[in-house]
């Protein structure tokens, strides 16, 4: 006896918009805890005390590495010479390699912006004297920033761009599974339509 092709169409399409559905879900779980904790601290950031600590370190380049320094670039941002970056990475625990640094006539500064605080270097290009300051505010603020992406790097970016395809997927194939299920379920489209007028008529009425 053949069976019913509706319910066999109806039985792939079940199959694999679920197998779908679980696997996007799976790999973006984490990151949707993630992001939506993240949301709340966001949400409440003024009313979240931060305590920044600041931490100051200085050091002097060698002798034999200052003129170097002297030797200006052809543009005012440029990185650091490579064995004066290799010494200072050494010394201060810093990666400073490849980074732009803004020259001027009596000093080189690099700006070291990272999530959750920040932080720079100076470095005296006469005596080679080196000033370096780093600010962090804590682990919320750490979070919020990766919410952001901001100052994460390439590797945090391709990962958001890799979560945001997984959580579309996830979305996608939830609203057809929804489509499916909706026939014995009458709520399911008042509660998708819900969804949608809430935060519009939020926008529309109180967001100016």
């Amino acid at each position: 006896m053949n069976k019913n092709p509706d319910r066999q169409n109806r039985a792939f399409w079940l199959k694999h918009l679920h197998r779908w559905h679980w696997i996007s879900s799976a790999l973006c779980l984490i990151g949707m805890l993630l992001f939506a904790v993240t949301g709340i601290t966001l949400n409440h950031a003024g009313q979240i005390e931060a305590h920044p600590t600041v931490t100051q370190r200085d050091a002097r380049l060698p002798q034999q590495l200052l003129p170097l320094l002297a030797r200006a670039p052809q543009s005012d941002k440029a990185p650091l010479p490579r064995t004066v970056a290799d010494w200072i990475d050494g010394r201060l625990a810093l990666e400073l390699a490849g980074r732009e640094a803004e020259w001027s006539d009596d000093e080189v500064y690099v700006s070291l912006p990272r999530p959750g605080g920040d932080a720079w270097l100076s470095l005296d290009r006469a005596s080679g004297d080196i000033a370096y300051e780093l600010t962090e505010r804590g682990w919320v603020s750490y979070l919020n920033d990766l919410h952001k992406g901001r100052n994460t790097g390439a590797a945090w970016s391709w990962f958001l761009d890799i979560f945001a395809g997984a959580a579309l997927l996830f979305c996608i194939t939830g609203l057809f599974l929804l489509h499916l299920h909706a026939g014995n379920r009458p709520a399911t489209w008042p509660l998708v339509g819900l969804g949608l007028v809430a935060p519009l008529l939020l926008a529309l009425l109180f967001i100016h």
